[in-house]
C-alpha cells in the first residue's frame, strides 16, 4: 500500500471546532483510493483528501452502478481508536458488490486501509461522547462508457468525517409517517444492498414527510402496502409486551449492522426476539391494546433512535416525545458502552487501533 502523508503544517484538524460538528459536512486529511482495470485491482494508495477527476461519460453517472458503506470509529483514549464491527461491514459491502455486479474488494485492503487511515488521522476522532469518526467506503463504476451494461473499470475510496448526532434533534424521539404513494424497495430488487440509487429514490417522499412535520418515512412493503420494512436510514424494532419484534430480512430490507447487534444483545439478555413479518395493522392493534411498549430505530448513523410518533392514514400512535423508553435507553447504553470501550466487548466486535506514540 502506497501512503502519501500530508505534511503536519497542512493538516486541518487544528482549525476544526469539534464542539459544533454537523453530520457529513467535514472530511479528514487523508483518503484511500484504488482502481480496478483489466480484471484486477491495482495497488491501493492513501493520499491527501481532495478532488477527483471524472469525465461526463463516467458509467456511474448514467447507470447508477455505485455502492457504499457507513461505519464508525470511536475515541477510547489518547493511544487507542476503536472501529466498530469492521468485519460485518465488509461482509455487507461484499454482498452489495455481488448484487450490483461489481468486483469484490480484498478484505485485507478494506481492513488495513481503515487501520492506516486511523493511524494517520486519529486526531480527527472526536473525544465527546455521542460523537465519532464516520468512515465511508465508496465504489463507483468509472469506465468512460455509455452503454447499459456493467462497467469494466471501478474506483474505490475510503474517506472519513468527524460527526455529531445524525438527527438535528439529537437523541429526541423521532416522528415517522407511512407513505401511500411511494415504496423503497421490493424483494428481488436492490433493497438489501447499500446501493446509492436506493437513497436517491427516497429523497422525494422523505422531503414531503419533512414538510408535514415528520422526521422520516416508515416504509411498507411494495406488494401489499401493509407490512413494515424499515425507516429511511434505520431498521425498526417494536417492543410488544416482553417480546422484541423486527421485520425479517426478505430481500427488500437492508441488513443493518446495528440491527444485528441489537438482536444479539437482546438475546444475551434473555429477551424473546422475533424476526418476522409485522403488518402496520398489527402494530396499530397492539398499540390500541396497550401492548406496544416502545418503538425505536437502529442504524450506524443514529445508533438507536427512539420513536415518539407513528402516523398511518391519519391514525396517530403517540409515545413519549420527550424521553427515550427504558428498553431503547438500555440498548443504547450497551451498544455505545461497547463502542467507546466502557463495557465488555463479549463478542469481539471492536477493532482497536493503536495510534499516536503508542
Amino acid at each position: 500500500m502506497m501512503i502519501e502523508v500530508l505534511p503536519d503544517e497542512r493538516r486541518r484538524y487544528r482549525s476544526v471546532d469539534f464542539n459544533n460538528l454537523k453530520f457529513g459536512k467535514l472530511f479528514s486529511d487523508h483518503m484511500l483510493e484504488m482502481h480496478y482495470k483489466d480484471g484486477a485491482w491495482g495497488e491501493p494508495m492513501i493520499k491527501p483528501y481532495g478532488t477527483i477527476e471524472i469525465h461526463p461519460s463516467m458509467h456511474a453517472l448514467h447507470y447508477g452502478q455505485a455502492i457504499f458503506e457507513g461505519m464508525k470509529a470511536y475515541y477510547i483514549n489518547e493511544h487507542t481508536i476503536s472501529v466498530f464491527r469492521p468485519h460485518a461491514h465488509f461482509e455487507r459491502l461484499t454482498h452489495s458488490c455481488r448484487r450490483m455486479c461489481m468486483p469484490e474488494i480484498p478484505e485485507s485492503v478494506f481492513l488495513n486501509g481503515i487501520e492506516q487511515l486511523m493511524k494517520l488521522d486519529y486526531r480527527w476522532v472526536p473525544k465527546t461522547f455521542g460523537h465519532a469518526l464516520y468512515i465511508r467506503p465508496l465504489m463507483v463504476a468509472s469506465q468512460e462508457y455509455i452503454a447499459a451494461v456493467e462497467s469494466n473499470e471501478y474506483k474505490f475510496f475510503i474517506m472519513t468525517s468527524p460527526v455529531a448526532a445524525y438527527y438535528d434533534s439529537g437523541f429526541q424521539p423521532v416522528k415517522l409517517t407511512t407513505s401511500e404513494n411511494f415504496v423503497r424497495a421490493v424483494s428481488g430488487g436492490t433493497g438489501a444492498a447499500k446501493a446509492a440509487g436506493n437513497y436517491g429514490g427516497s429523497f422525494l417522499p422523505a422531503k414531503r414527510a419533512k414538510e408535514r412535520g415528520f422526521t422520516q418515512v416508515l416504509w411498507l412493503d411494495a406488494k401489499e402496502g401493509k407490512f413494515v420494512e424499515e425507516v429511511g436510514t434505520m431498521n425498526i424494532f417494536f417492543k410488544i409486551g416482553d417480546t422484541l419484534v423486527t421485520p425479517d430480512l426478505d430481500g427488500a430490507i437492508l441488513p443493518g449492522v446495528i440491527r444485528r447487534s441489537v438482536i444479539q444483545i437482546a438475546k444475551d439478555w434473555g429477551v424473546d426476539v422475533q424476526e418476522r413479518p409485522i403488518s402496520i395493522d398489527e402494530v396499530i392493534a397492539e398499540y390500541d391494546r396497550g401492548n406496544l411498549m416502545e418503538v425505536f430505530g437502529s442504524g450506524t448513523a443514529a445508533v438507536i433512535a427512539p420513536v415518539g410518533l407513528i402516523d398511518h392514514k391519519k391514525k396517530e400512535l403517540r409515545f413519549d416525545m420527550e424521553n427515550i423508553g427504558p428498553f431503547a435507553k438500555k440498548m443504547y447504553q450497551e451498544i455505545t458502552g461497547i463502542q467507546y470501550g466502557k463495557m465488555e466487548d463479549r463478542h469481539g466486535w471492536n477493532k482497536n487501533v493503536s495510534v499516536g506514540d503508542s
